[in-house]
């Protein structure tokens, strides 16, 4: 059975950096479409950052270069560095390598 399980989360703030993880097990990510998404309460979920089979990677129009999405094989585990945060960027994340979901993890960005 497929499990993805987030870490890394936590407060910041702003202008600082988190980096999430996300180690899958049951499957091997290398062989899946994998992706960051974010979902702000009373809002839609979103795509922060996509990876491909073939390495090719989208981000969402708000990353403007500040997030770097990565995936270590060793590890079977997607990251996502973030850097430069902003108050915007509070919400749920969530680890995605369709169709399977991570539970979600929170960032927070606040003085």
């Amino acid at each position: 059975q497929a499990q993805l399980l987030e870490s890394g989360g936590g407060s910041v703030h702003p202008g600082g950096s988190l980096t999430l993880s996300c180690v899958a097990s049951g499957i091997s990510l290398i062989f899946y479409r994998t992706a960051w998404y974010r979902q702000i309460p009373g809002k839609e979920r979103e795509l922060v950052a996509q990876l491909g089979r073939d390495g090719y990677t989208t981000y969402g129009d708000f990353v403007k270069g500040r997030f770097t999405i990565s995936r270590d094989n060793s590890k079977n585990s997607l990251d996502l560095q973030m850097n430069n945060l902003e108050s915007e960027d509070t919400a749920t994340y969530f680890c995605h390598a369709f169709p399977h979901w991570g539970q979600g993890i929170q960032v927070t960005v606040g003085s």
